[in-house]
């Protein structure tokens, strides 16, 4: 019932906001001489009909997207195939590794399309650089597949969610009516998404700490190097 007055109101608002039925109901009425009544009613149900391909086209665009991305798991080349081994991989843990990888791929696919879709979105992602992290998360995942244990969360909660989260919003923003309680839900929402962006962030960083760790000692022992050719040159 309520998708059917969603719909009743949807038409009703095209109807009366688009340029075109406004147009049609004025040539009805000036150049056909129809009555108001029938006018109107001629001009709502063109306004339908409208409202309905519009629909129908959004929908379409949305399952067209979807329908790039290509889900299926590839077959294992040799070169990867050694690669596994040499990394003292199973072919169960390998098999595992790929699934897991190759879910994780499609979900940043799906999560790029998503973020693109609206404005809103597209400032959340330029703001927490989302879709370059996640990039190259899943890059250096790939090349330490050992590793896979340490982003449990990125993996399986946080990215996940992303793509739910930004599917909805995509969702809600689309609807032909939006009122108060709409526009507070969307905010919420974009909140959430922005925050779950920030946990991205942390999860690169925490799988790159490491290497920062590394180069904070690189740091300190070309320090020290400087400081000790420096007291030789002063000695000299």
């Amino acid at each position: 019932m309520n998708h059917l007055f969603k719909n009743i109101f949807g038409i009703l608002r095209y109807t009366l906001t688009s340029v075109f039925c406004v147009l049609a109901f004025l040539v009805f009425i000036l150049f056909f001489k129809v009555s108001f009544g029938p006018a109107v009613l001629a001009t709502f149900i063109l306004g339908g009909l409208l409202f309905s391909v519009t629909g129908l086209k959004k929908q379409s665009k949305s399952t067209d997207k979807k329908a790039t991305i290509d889900e299926s798991l590839h077959r294992l080349t040799e070169d990867k195939e050694t690669f596994y081994k040499e990394a003292g991989m199973s072919k169960e843990e390998t098999q595992f590794f790929r699934e897991t990888m190759n879910t994780a791929k499609n979900q940043i696919l799906v999560l790029e399309q998503n973020l693109k879709q609206v404005s809103k979105l597209k400032a959340i992602e330029a703001r927490n650089n989302t879709i370059h992290l996640t990039q190259a998360l899943f890059k250096d995942i790939t090349n330490e597949p050992r590793r896979l244990h340490e982003v449990d969360k990125f993996l399986y909660v946080h990215l996940p969610s992303l793509v739910d989260l930004t599917e909805k919003y995509n969702e809600i923003n689309n609807h032909e009516i939006k009122n108060k309680t709409t526009f507070e839900t969307l905010e919420k929402s974009a909140s959430t998404i922005d925050e779950m962006c920030q946990l991205i962030a942390v999860d690169y960083a925490a799988f790159k700490a490491d290497d920062l760790a590394e180069m904070d000692l690189e740091i300190e022992l070309a320090k020290q190097a400087i400081e000790r050719d420096n007291e030789e040159q002063e000695e000299q």
